[in-house]
């Protein structure tokens, strides 16, 4: 079996983090039945090799598996708008030691997200992230429509290794002491598709809910167009941002 690494930690809480539903209007049509942000990148960018646009980042040897997610989204937002362009390892490992003081220790999410907001990462900066509540599908799927992909954490189901090297889907199973970090793009009736480890992962909507703790969607700069999203309410969330900052 080859070595993967997990490394993230328990949700960590904050009252100021903006949540989704509160930013979702009647006009926002339903969510398609299924949903692919893949097959969107690999048209733009020609190329369709995840082991080259969403490389392993270093989670073989480290706990860095939120930092590895975030360079996946990174690279999934630049295939959108049809740009190459993949975060260095050594780019995102050097902002994982940064962030943990200097040893391999994980992190959890909401830093991660915090950090990319203020400081922007590789060059890519975001607007703004905000929580999507864990036990609303819809909203879920929602969120990869708009924002290509969410940022989610899980807790380690037993399996998980073992289902990933013999390409199944993972299901739940008995939880570990472990989290990981993943990010999600694409879903049908029977599950999700997740970036993790140098491929791409395919998981039941049961393994979501047993599994799953905590998940984002990442607003990036294009966010700031009036026609982003036909139904989501981003001058209320820019006043809040406003109000959070101050």
């Amino acid at each position: 079996m080859n070595k993967y690494r997990f490394g993230k930690h328990p949700p960590k809480t904050d009252y100021r983090t903006l949540r989704l539903r509160d930013y979702l209007t009647a006009e926002l049509a339903a969510p398609p039945a299924s949903y692919d942000v893949l097959a969107r990148v690999y048209d733009n960018l020609h190329k369709s090799d995840p082991t080259t646009l969403f490389p392993m980042d270093g989670n073989d040897t480290l706990g860095d598996c939120t930092i590895a997610a975030l360079g996946h989204a990174i690279t999934v937002y630049r295939g959108l708008v049809g740009k190459t362009s993949v975060p260095a390892q050594q780019t995102l490992v050097k902002l994982y030691m940064h962030l943990t003081g200097g040893v391999d220790s994980g992190l959890n999410e909401l830093d991660v997200l915090n950090y990319w907001r203020q400081k922007g990462v590789s060059k890519e900066k975001i607007l703004a992230f905000v929580s999507v509540g864990t036990k609303n599908q819809t909203h879920i799927k929602q969120a990869i429509q708009i924002f290509g992909g969410v940022y989610l954490g899980f807790q380690v189901q037993a399996n998980c290794l073992q289902d990933f090297n013999n390409h199944v889907p993972w299901t739940p199973g008995p939880l570990t002491q472990d989290g990981h970090a993943v990010y999600a793009v694409g879903y049908d009736s029977t599950g999700l598709t997740v970036l993790t480890w140098g491929s791409t992962q395919k998981a039941t909507w049961a393994w979501w809910d047993e599994c799953v703790d905590e998940a984002y969607a990442i607003l990036p700069e294009e966010a700031k167009s009036a026609k982003f999203a036909q139904g989501f309410n981003f001058a209320q969330l820019q006043q809040d941002l406003n109000a959070v900052a101050n």
